[in-house]
């Protein structure tokens, strides 16, 4: 029998000097208690109780490990009452993973605004390394990891945070070069750079919606900021985040291609722990970054 219980039974019992007073308290049977007793005498080999038909006194044996069970138990109890509210309060250790291209968005910003905002956080923030595996981030240690496709995975939990706008773009001289494209059959004849796992490109909405598979792409990777920097310096046409890209697009070092039909915008996700509730300081971030982001995009 689970060991805390039977010495959790123990302890009542020492109290209240009965077994029928004891099981009162605990809200079970005499005859339980008196097992849950017997066995516990059972596990640590010593006689702790004398039972008479009225009362029951504790063996010198008794004395000392009821003192010993209540210690351990009082600490259990204070543990559980520490955890629980440190779950309900924004403070403690907050470990986030996101990929690299995410980091893109000037999320340096957010997350200094975040600390300032709740002192009692402490940070720790990686870009890269995230796996496929939705919940791999949980075993390396991390609260939430940033994905930007819903895992879909029963073993973690999922929030939408925002919807991220991308862009086709080029340099001006590119285009003064190579031409501007006017429809998306025209992007065959042009340099493309392709990001490695984002070689399909869908434009335009609605019954606009077309599907572009990108071939012969000069340059492929798997860094928007590769992408971002080689459109930029003028090697050909490419799909970026519209955030990071956005200083370039307002400066004129960037312009976008084929404006008529915008890129799809991708969904970013946090993902998070299963379990009951979700802790503060996690509840908290999530909707710090959802209001960041909306704030964001709507300056």
């Amino acid at each position: 029998m689970d060991r805390f219980v039977v010495m959790r039974t123990f302890a009542t019992v020492a109290h209240s000097t009965t077994f029928s007073g004891a099981a009162t308290d605990l809200g079970i049977s005499p005859s339980l208690v008196s097992r849950h007793v017997a066995d516990l005498e059972k596990q640590v080999g010593v006689r702790l109780i004398n039972r008479t038909p009225r009362s029951v006194t504790l063996t010198p044996a008794g004395l000392e490990y009821a003192a010993f069970a209540e210690r351990i138990l009082q600490e259990i109890e204070d543990a559980d009452a520490q955890l629980t509210q440190s779950q309900g309060t924004a403070e403690g250790q907050l470990s986030i993973i996101s990929p690299k291209w995410i980091g893109l968005m000037d999320l340096g910003t957010a997350i200094g605004a975040f600390v300032e905002t709740h002192p009692r956080i402490r940070m720790r923030f990686e870009l890269g390394g995230i796996s496929d595996r939705p919940y791999d981030f949980l075993d390396r240690g991390f609260d939430v990891a940033f994905h930007a496709r819903d895992p879909r995975d029963s073993r973690v939990r999922v929030r939408r945070i925002t919807e991220l706008p991308f862009v086709l773009a080029a340099s001006p001289d590119y285009l003064r070069r190579r031409g501007t494209p006017e429809d998306i059959a025209d992007l065959n004849s042009h340099e493309l750079v392709a990001h490695s796992n984002d070689t399909a490109w869908r434009l335009g909405r609605g019954e606009d919606l077309s599907h572009f598979k990108v071939h012969d792409a000069v340059v492929t990777t798997n860094a928007y900021l590769v992408i971002e920097q080689l459109i930029e310096s003028g090697r050909g046409i490419g799909l970026i985040p519209r955030l990071s890209a956005q200083r370039a697009l307002t400066e004129g070092s960037l312009a976008e291609v084929l404006p008529h039909l915008p890129p799809q915008s991708r969904s970013l996700y946090a993902v998070h722990g299963p379990g009951g509730k979700t802790p503060e300081r996690v509840k908290v971030f999530l909707d710090f970054m959802t209001d960041w982001f909306r704030r964001r995009q709507a300056g």
